[in-house]
């Protein structure tokens, strides 16, 4: 699918790296950036966002290029996502759009899916007028009487009830997530949680420290799923459970947030978050302030964290462990594709574990069967955890592309 990634410079931010991320995002969601088109403005336009001029330089490009989709940098509201397809006679698809499209092709696990489902009809919910404009209004005369706003109300009503389902759904597997970590909290195990930004590398350290076998692509999002192991640290601490999170993107829709809640409260109530940076990229600063801002709005920013530089072979850097005027670590530089530092970070986890209040981590035959038997429902969130869930409701329920399939 050839598309047209539009973007609108307002002087606020890195324009350029935001433009490089929906080129990232567009090809990961299937689709091939043809041409780039930009502008500067000093706020959006209400009816076109754009302005009518750079609408129709847009459509003359487009047709020209034989582009098949246009995909803007930015959210649109229902009112100029219409105009715009009215006004170009193509698919409009905005960031908001592309992320959640990304998510439902990537969501592998049961739980995944409903979260990606919930997100994606409280989106719908904003826009279903453009499915029934022929609906709209009732015409005079007899026989002409259509059924006006009846389906709109009835659709509207349909999916209220499919995101309330969803919800009761996802607050269950909630209350499995409370009961495994109460498990954890008996035993004292030590909990850490990778974060960061997409495509930082923190599926590949997870897979390095743990020889967990999670998928590792270099695209964004390639996994959603969060996935834990337990890791064994020596004797003096002894196991830990070390999970692998979603990554973070800039402007992540606030729905996506709201429906991986379950998913991202791992992080919550974890003992350590180790934050894992992209040390190459030249935005690595502003990636590490957009992470870090949505685990202020997830309420996770008070969890004890240690910055985690990867990528230091393509960086150009040792590795190494930094501390602070308290001689507490907060930075330790690896490369988790060779394998450089990763004894530092080991290192770097156990003392952290060690000096953690009320921590006794030391591993006893007792916990270690208990905290068997719970990593087998918790190991991997592909597991079904509940079971039938699948099998409620129409099988078109069920995330599904958005951007490539059919309009």
């Amino acid at each position: 699918m050839r598309a047209a990634l539009v973007g609108i410079d307002f002087g606020t931010g890195d324009f350029n790296a935001s433009l490089e991320e929906l080129s990232l995002l567009a090809q990961s969601a299937g689709a091939e950036p043809i041409t780039t088109i930009t502008a500067k403005r000093s706020s959006p336009d209400p009816a076109l966002f754009i302005g009518s001029g750079k609408a129709d330089e847009i459509a003359l490009d487009a047709k020209a290029l034989g582009v098949d989709i246009v995909i803007f940098n930015h959210a649109l509201s229902p009112a100029q996502q219409r105009n715009l397809e009215r006004r170009l006679d193509l698919r409009v698809v905005d960031r908001t759009s592309l992320i959640l499209d990304i998510f439902a092709q990537r969501a592998k696990s049961h739980e995944g899916k409903l979260q990606v489902e919930l997100a994606q009809l409280q989106h719908l919910a904003t826009r279903l007028i453009r499915g029934w404009t022929h609906l709209e209004r009732q015409k005079g005369g007899i026989g002409l009487r259509g059924p006006g706003e009846t389906q709109l109300e009835t659709d509207r009503r349909l999916i209220g009830e499919r995101v309330k389902a969803l919800r009761a759904r996802l607050a269950k597997l909630r209350k499995q997530h409370e009961t495994q970590r109460r498990q954890r909290g008996r035993n004292n195990t030590f909990s850490v949680s990778l974060v960061g930004y997409t495509n930082a590398g923190k599926s590949t350290l997870f897979n390095s420290l743990t020889k967990a076998g999670v998928y590792v692509a270099n695209q964004l999002f390639a996994t959603l799923d969060t996935t834990s192991r337990r890791m064994y640290l020596g004797d003096d601490v002894g196991s830990i459970v070390i999970s692998d999170t979603v990554g973070f993107v800039r402007d992540l829709p606030h729905q996506l947030v709201a429906a991986f809640r379950a998913t991202l409260e791992e992080t919550i109530h974890a003992d350590l978050l180790l934050h894992v940076v992209d040390s190459a990229s030249p935005t690595r600063m502003e990636q590490v302030e957009q992470v870090n801002e949505v685990l202020r709005e997830i309420g996770a920013d008070h969890v004890p964290q240690i910055l985690v530089w990867n990528k230091i072979d393509a960086a150009g850097l040792e590795p190494a462990i930094e501390r602070d005027e308290y001689d507490k670590i907060n930075r330790v530089f690896i490369s988790a594709h060779s394998g450089a530092g990763l004894d530092l970070l080991r290192s770097a986890i156990a003392e952290t574990a060690r000096s953690a209040p009320g921590q006794s981590n030391r591993a006893t035959p007792e916990n270690e069967e208990q905290d068997d038997a719970f990593e087998l429902a918790e190991v991997d969130a592909s597991v079904d955890a509940l079971p039938g869930a699948l099998s409620e409701g129409p099988a078109d329920h069920l995330p599904t592309s958005t951007l490539v399939g059919p309009r």
